[in-house]
């Protein structure tokens, strides 16, 4: 049987909204959703955020250096 991959849609925030105290709103939804969130400026990508469960189950499953 092949394994199913599940990927994550990222949703993408402006450095603007962090600026303007929008990020404990976030990072809730971050954690509580298990969301991703690509940070831009200037509508460049600056960083990738994800949640601590996130990151935990990425640093066992695939032993990554993150």
């Amino acid at each position: 049987m092949a394994k199913i991959q599940r990927f994550t849609i990222p949703e993408y925030h402006s450095i603007t909204e962090f600026l303007r105290g929008q990020a404990s709103r976030i990072f809730t939804d971050i954690k509580e959703k298990d969301k991703v969130v690509i940070v831009n400026k200037q509508n460049k990508p600056q960083a990738v955020i994800i949640s601590y469960d996130r990151y935990i189950r990425l640093k066992e499953k695939e032993n990554l250096d993150i």
